[in-house]
């Protein structure tokens, strides 16, 4: 094993800041407009407190739990993320792969920087696919059909982007997205980037800000796939990704596993079944509990 690995994600953070160009850094670890959601989120998992439980025998822990059926090893999965090549030359197949040795899902974007197929043949995993839905419903039903054929057990369509967000650190640095190769058939599209950043010309060209229920039911006709909606994307596994490559991102899922382990413990939860609302307190708890 390597000596000094990192220890957390945030040491991660620094490394992956350190190995890469300022505009992939910029795109991985940046929001939208002032980043004001963005800094509110990481703040509001600080306001959260686990309750802890003593004198539980815990010498055993069972994180495994099931998602539609199929069985991991712990809760947490892969969420996608667009040009994983920014971050290593072998993108979302090293990706894939560290998440398969975990026996972890990996949610693939549609804005992967390779093909579904390739991904598919990287490794034998359970993978799930994400979607947008673009403004000619032919291309997002050929990669839900590709991804069907490919294997992919789940269709996740992102929700919260009807518009892309104004991501200004993108617009300062010019932002050159690689191109998806699931694609190819948008690259003819005529990209506005005067605003500064390709990827917002690009989002706001494609994108099809008229995404309503209506289009759930569309896609429920055109897949036997199981359809989830999210509207979060992950980050620690990209920065492991540009820090070490595979081996980075296998780490990081391997530590996120190792930080549920012990908070279970530490709340004298034996199995995922046994976390209820109890174990935790949140700042309106507190407010409640003052009253």
């Amino acid at each position: 094993m390597e000596n000094n690995l990192p220890v957390n994600v945030r040491e991660y953070q620094e490394l992956a800041k350190k190995a890469l160009p300022k505009m992939a850094y910029d795109y991985i670890n940046g929001g939208a407009e002032d980043e004001h959601t963005l800094r509110e989120n990481i703040a509001a998992y600080g306001r959260i407190i686990l309750r802890p439980r003593v004198l539980v025998d815990v010498s055993k822990i069972d994180m495994s739990t099931t998602l539609l059926g199929y069985n991991m090893p712990s809760p947490i999965i892969v969420a996608p993320t667009g040009g994983h090549k920014l971050a290593h030359p072998e993108g979302e197949k090293a990706t894939a792969r560290a998440a398969a040795s975990c026996n972890a899902i990996m949610v693939l974007s549609s804005g992967s920087s390779y093909k579904i197929e390739d991904v598919a043949s990287s490794c034998n995993a359970i993978r799930f696919y994400q979607l947008y839905v673009y403004k000619w419903r032919e291309v997002s039903e050929r990669l839900v059909r590709r991804a069907e054929s490919c294997g992919f057990k789940a269709l996740v369509l992102t929700v919260d982007t009807p518009m892309l967000g104004r991501r200004e650190a993108d617009i300062r640095n010019k932002m050159v997205f690689p191109p998806s190769a699931n694609l190819e058939e948008l690259k003819k599209i005529n990209v506005d980037t005067t605003g500064g950043s390709q990827l917002e010309g690009f989002a706001r060209a494609t994108l099809d800000p008229s995404l309503s229920w209506k289009d759930i039911e569309w896609l429920k006709s055109i897949t036997t796939m199981p359809i989830l909606l999210k509207g979060i994307v992950g980050r620690p596994v990209f920065f492991g990704l540009a820090a070490r490559g595979e081996a980075g991102a296998r780490h990081v899922i391997e530590m996120l596993n190792g930080e549920l382990e012990v908070a279970m413990a530490l709340c004298g939860c034996r199995s995922v079944g046994e976390i209820t609302r109890s174990h935790v307190m949140t700042e309106g708890d507190r407010i409640r509990s003052l009253l």
